[in-house]
């Protein structure tokens, strides 16, 4: 039993859930990046959140699934950038369960990793759609929607860019309760901060959130990834409250107040532009794999680690306990696409094959 249903079991009749992750991830100790920071600093595994894709999003997915099927429907839709991690794993999840998906996407800087969530997301048989912009990509959902009404008799499931609802955030409140456990059990100690990459801010919030209700001190800490108005603090705010308003029949969740203490966003490190790779993340990244031997990607999770060898550098986090939480998929999905045809994919998404890497793509 997760965590979240384990501890406060009125929510398990009340709550849509169905299992598709591998949980626990692992915590381990970074000592050799640690001591080059001279901090005590750890890592939470999310990499390894499923044995066919890991990543953060499965965990929301757990709760955005199972309302679907709770539901009924037949098919999901969600969006992202064209190589939106988020889109799919919404993807491969759906279609373990035996759910179709159609995802709705935008342009992005283009990155190797770019090419093999498209090709995987075909291989899969997602259905793909490429939009200009956002609100061409908006326009596109409504007909989508009605298209798909019209031919299945009903709506797909409607999920939101990033996972980020409610429903979403409760893969992170879950999570927040798993490290508690982890932390009982002396497979770290507690945290003064948490290091995360901040999108859609649903990771983010629900780690805060779940924490409190844990009673946990560590302060969150989101290194923000995407433009200002899809992340800020106003953002998580809302997103806190929606939350609580979703948990409020559980006294312990209605009771937990929003304070400074719980949340300090990291703006620096963006770049720019959404999928930008940065020369800091990317030497964030170096440092990661030439000491512990683990992959960062250049979008997330290098710019989330580049915050956190800032910090350390500039003396903030001397004599803390630090963890880094790995949001990124560390998967090995080369196999299933290596047969694959670019060419294969709808016409639009043909440039990204044929165009050049971002000079910053280290892969």
């Amino acid at each position: 039993m997760i965590p979240l249903f384990a501890k406060y079991p009125n929510l398990r009749d009340n709550l849509p859930y169905v299992s598709v992750a591998d949980l626990p991830t692992p915590v381990a100790r970074l000592e050799r990046l640690g001591a080059q920071l001279d901090i005590e600093l750890f890592v939470k595994r999310d990499d390894l959140t499923g044995k066919i894709y890991g990543g953060n999003k499965v965990r929301k997915l757990e709760f955005l699934l199972g309302k679907a099927l709770q539901e009924g429907r037949s098919e999901v839709i969600t969006f992202g950038a064209v190589g939106s991690n988020h889109a799919l794993a919404t993807a491969i999840y759906a279609d373990q369960l035996g759910l179709g998906s159609i995802n709705m996407l935008v342009p992005q800087p283009n990155a190797k990793y770019v090419r093999e969530n498209l090709l995987m997301s075909h291989a899969i048989g997602a259905e793909l759609h490429h939009y200009g912009n956002d609100w061409a990509a908006a326009v596109g959902t409504g007909v989508q929607m009605l298209s798909h009404k019209m031919r299945r008799g009903q709506f797909p499931a409607f999920i939101f860019i990033g996972g980020t609802t409610p429903y979403g955030m409760l893969g992170f409140v879950n999570a927040a309760l798993e490290l508690e456990q982890q932390i009982a059990e002396g497979q770290m100690p507690v945290p003064d901060y948490i290091y995360v990459a901040m999108g859609s801010m649903g990771t983010s919030t629900g780690l805060a959130f779940g924490l409190r209700a844990a009673g946990l001190p560590t302060k969150v800490v989101p290194v923000r990834v995407v433009p200002d108005k899809y992340a800020s603090l106003k953002k998580f705010t809302r997103h806190w409250r929606k939350l609580q308003c979703l948990l409020a029949a559980e006294e312990t969740f209605a009771t937990i107040g929003l304070g400074s203490e719980d949340y300090a966003i990291r703006d620096r490190f963006f770049g720019g532009e959404y999928a930008r790779f940065t020369a800091e993340g990317q030497e964030a990244a170096r440092r990661m794999w030439e000491a512990e031997g683990l992959n960062l990607e250049g979008t997330y999770t290098a710019k989330a680690l580049a915050a956190l060898i800032d910090d350390a550098n500039r003396g903030v986090l001397k004599g803390k306990t630090v963890l880094f939480w790995n949001t990124a998929n560390s998967v090995d999905f080369s196999d299933s696409i290596a047969h694959l045809d670019y060419r294969e994919l709808p016409a639009a998404f043909h440039r990204y094959f044929e165009e050049d890497l971002q000079p910053l793509d280290l892969k």
